[in-house]
């Protein structure tokens, strides 16, 4: 592991420590897994935004999360986001897949 420095508010720190405390794991853990889950969302709304602007397919999108196809068939209709599919698509999701198999 690299040791990365940020600056962090009193406030914060404060809710950090009481969190790990409750947790029963040492601030640099909950940093880490809170780290996690906010990248992991992070991720996923970026992906969503780039779905919704119809900048890529929903398998793309899917990719583009690190998560399942199914879980961003949720995650677009929990998010409004109509399911779209056409002809280029497809044409895009074949090539995608393509270009997945051969690395």
């Amino acid at each position: 592991m690299k040791t990365v420095t940020a600056r962090l508010s009193k406030d914060m720190i404060k809710k950090l420590e009481l969190l790990a405390e409750e947790e029963h794991i040492d601030r640099s853990e909950l940093i880490r897994r809170v780290l996690d889950i906010g990248i992991q969302q992070f991720l996923l709304e970026r992906a969503l935004k780039a779905y919704r602007e119809r900048r890529v397919s929903l398998w793309r999108a899917a990719s583009m999360a690190e998560v399942p196809l199914r879980v961003m068939m949720s995650a677009a209709a929990e998010a409004s986001i109509p399911i779209y599919y056409d002809e280029e698509d497809l044409e895009s999701d074949l090539a995608f897949v393509k270009g997945q198999s051969s690395q």
